[in-house]
């Protein structure tokens, strides 16, 4: 790919030191890499985001943590999310993040800046039946409507209270494989869009 070598940002929709999720994005990272893309890993819990509020950001602008989550994204070219489901939905913790960083940080800066544009592939686990499915849906629709384009591929890991083991690797070979594709097939297509 060369210098074309596209760059994914991954991170998980939770903020729990033990989140299923933050395993399962780190094992599609690793498809992502094996595919020759640059990933790097963040924490949403670095970030100390306050809940988006406007007058917070009319009278002293954004936080630094949105500052600098927004200067991430716009480094990147994709985005690799594993969002869990809260109540059918995606966590306040996402959203509040993608709230933050959809506001413009001067008045000539073009809309959606770090987030038109971008590929994202999305995955998800959860101790229910359907891994996080439903939450899923409500994100994509979330990126779709800020020019995100969003893979059709998605995984979803049920159970996941069983899916990985003390390190935080799938057990299940199978699983595994697909989880890994999800990342190698992101890398892929944003290659192809770079022109790599």
């Amino acid at each position: 790919m060369g210098d074309l070598r596209p760059k994914i940002l991954a991170f998980a929709g939770s903020l729990r030191e033990g989140s299923y999720n933050k395993r399962l994005v780190k094992a599609a990272a690793e498809g992502a890499r094996q595919a020759g893309a640059e990933v790097t890993f963040i924490d949403l819990r670095d970030f100390a985001l306050p809940n988006y509020d406007g007058d917070i950001e009319a009278s002293s602008g954004p936080p630094d943590g949105a500052i600098r989550l927004k200067a991430i994204l716009k480094d990147h070219d994709a985005l690799l999310i594993a969002s869990p489901e809260y109540n059918s939905s995606i966590s306040g913790a996402l959203k509040n993040a993608i709230d933050w960083a959809s506001r413009p940080l001067t008045k000539d800066e073009p809309p959606l800046d770090c987030f038109a544009g971008k590929t994202a592939a999305l995955l998800a686990a959860s101790p229910g039946a359907l891994g996080g499915l439903r939450g899923l849906v409500h994100l994509r629709s979330i990126l779709g409507n800020i020019r995100v384009i969003v893979l059709p591929d998605q995984r979803a890991v049920p159970r996941a209270h069983e899916a990985f083991d003390a390190e935080g690797r799938l057990t299940d070979p199978a699983t595994r494989e697909g989880v890994e594709t999800i990342g190698a097939e992101l890398a892929r297509v944003t290659a192809a869009l770079l022109g790599g």
